[in-house]
């Protein structure tokens, strides 16, 4: 393991109102279920809605409706990671139920067959991770576990089903965000205990290394998504505040700043986002501040769509 090189950018923000224009917010079809601390994934042309403490059910939304898809497995989770890769979604970790019961579980749903799999489990238990896919792995980074948030980072080979440890986050964090962008990995905002983060780490795995990338302003629990050569970050929670944030930022490629340049039409933690039929759809949530595993969940469903 190389140790970790730190480039110090200054954290830089623009608050842009004129740019409010880049896009029109609409209402999408509503969530079947109430949900927060959950995942949302794109997978064969549907949105699949998963985990969160209220419900068991995978819901799929085809692009008119929700349907109600499957079950997961190992019954209700809060605060799992998912992603997509290929015709299957991969489902990694979190919390049993409403607890800080972790779970290292790894089940892989197939959505053409509509079956489940087990894979090889996570290194240890975690949730309130993020996870993202990089040169066909799946990299998992920070979260917590039954007594603290941790730094871990971990990759997952699906062609091999073995993980493999790479360069551990800056700082343990749970609650980031996590989405690719330009060949690498990044690592968005995030909390530990009462503290907030708005550290933007990215990792190159080239060097299995991270640097520092522009600051966005503290808050966890937010969506991201790369969307029309940008990244994306929409809500989160303020814990300094005891506040659910509505502000939208974005980061073009090769910016050194962050811009604000929306808002969400109802603010919200948990605020899971995705990019499906050229718009960024923010599904679910919650409303309320300081409730952590147990965040009572919306069935908002926002779509974003750039001017």
């Amino acid at each position: 393991m190389r140790r970790c090189l730190l480039v110090i950018v200054v954290p830089a923000l623009v608050l842009a109102p004129a740019a409010l224009a880049l896009g029109r917010w609409t209402r999408a079809a509503p969530l079947p279920h109430p949900r927060s601390a959950h995942a949302v994934v794109v997978a064969r042309g549907s949105i699949y809605a998963l985990g969160g403490p209220g419900t068991a059910a995978v819901d799929r939304f085809d692009g008119r409706r929700w349907r109600r898809e499957t079950t997961l497995p190992g019954g209700v989770v809060n605060a799992p990671a998912a992603v997509a890769l290929g015709a299957s979604v991969y489902v990694l970790g979190g919390f049993a139920g409403a607890t800080n019961e972790p779970s290292a579980a790894l089940r892989v749903y197939d959505t053409r067959s509509r079956t489940w799999d087990s894979a090889a489990p996570l290194p240890a238990p975690r949730g309130g991770h993020a996870a993202a896919v990089l040169g066909g792995k799946i990299h998992v980074v920070g979260g917590g576990n039954a007594v603290s948030t941790i730094a871990d980072h971990s990759v997952y080979d699906p062609a091999t089903n073995t993980w493999s440890a790479a360069a551990p986050l800056p700082r343990a964090e749970g609650s980031p965000a996590a989405v690719t962008f330009g060949g690498k990995l990044y690592a968005i905002g995030g909390r530990s205990g009462t503290s907030d983060f708005g550290d933007v780490h990215v990792y190159d795995p080239a060097r299995d290394a991270w640097s520092r990338g522009p600051s966005v302003p503290k808050r966890g629990t937010v969506g991201s998504a790369v969307y029309r050569g940008a990244i994306w970050v929409f809500g989160g929670e303020s814990q300094a505040r005891f506040r659910v944030l509505g502000d939208v930022f974005r980061l073009p490629a090769g910016a050194s700043r962050w811009t604000r340049v929306s808002t969400l039409p109802t603010p919200r933690n948990y605020a899971r986002a995705v990019v499906f039929g050229d718009a960024v759809y923010v599904v679910g949530g919650s409303t309320v501040a300081g409730e952590s595993h147990g965040a009572r969940g919306s069935r908002l469903v926002d779509r974003f769509a750039a001017g």
